[in-house]
């Protein structure tokens, strides 16, 4: 959906913490179970936003190196203020020019990160660059179009109303033949692919709106908004979302596309 609403900017470690934190553990560590990496390997990964994906790796995989990087200056200190039990090296990057020799690395990761990256393939030539022959390169996204993120309900609402809010600059990205493609085009071998499915469950309506409306992805879109109209959105998803739930609790599904290849 074409858009006139800011870009989403990932500029708050904490607030991103809350927001996306918990999805992106209970997404990383299927998506590392489907990978089935050899333990002791050298990582990147690309995007790594406050480290949460980056913490699973090293608590999953024992790996020998890790780097982490993302063009968030906050969320990249967000990430080295972590507790680490191995060394893990953080800076700010660009994805499409990744300050890395070619063939360092065992395996390239992006999570939750290509459809952010202004030209995927030129951000997917690039992690295979720095990925050694035999390798692998994953990667895996919301699925923007078909109800695969966690904010779906809100975006639904505001089709409805003929709102035009933000999306992922490259959301195609986000599509299964899309990912295929690329990985295809980009020559790596032994392609596959995965949904993976996630639930988070809310304790109440008020806690799942607070967490949403106030997220970097919607507050720019609801601050611009008159309060009379942020209220009846409020007012019709919290409508279909409680007349789903027998016990006050509200519970969200997502789903990612993932895809892997060898080098």
């Amino acid at each position: 959906m074409s858009s006139d609403q800011p870009d989403i900017k990932f500029e708050d470690a904490d607030l991103y913490e809350k927001f996306m934190g918990v999805w992106s553990r209970m997404l990383g560590s299927k998506f590392i179970d489907w990978m089935s990496p050899d333990q002791g390997k050298s990582w990147v990964d690309i995007g790594c936003g406050n480290g949460a994906f980056t913490a699973q790796i090293i608590e999953k995989c024992a790996p020998c190196k890790v780097e982490g990087i993302d063009p968030s200056d906050a969320q990249v200190e967000g990430a080295k203020k972590r507790s680490w039990k191995v060394p893990v090296n953080f800076q700010t990057g660009d994805a499409m020019a990744l300050p890395y020799d070619s063939d360092s690395f065992d395996i390239g990761v992006m999570a939750l990160v290509l459809f952010f990256v202004p030209e995927p393939a030129v951000g997917l030539a690039e992690m295979k660059r720095v990925v050694k022959p035999g390798g692998i390169v994953a990667a895996y996204v919301w699925d923007v179009f078909e109800e695969g993120l966690p904010i779906s309900e809100f975006h639904n609402e505001l089709r409805s109303r003929d709102i035009e809010y933000a999306l992922p600059p490259s959301s195609e990205a986000s599509k299964y033949e899309v990912l295929k493609d690329l990985w295809e085009k980009a020559e790596l071998s032994s392609i596959e692919t995965k949904r993976i499915d996630v639930e988070r469950t809310f304790n109440d309506f008020d806690e799942y709106w607070e967490l949403n409306a106030g997220s970097m992805a919607l507050k720019p879109l609801f601050d611009k908004l008159e309060p009379e109209i942020v209220e009846s959105i409020k007012t019709s998803i919290q409508k279909k979302l409680t007349d789903q739930s027998t016990d006050g609790k509200i519970v969200i599904h997502g789903h990612v596309n993932a895809i892997k290849g060898i080098i």
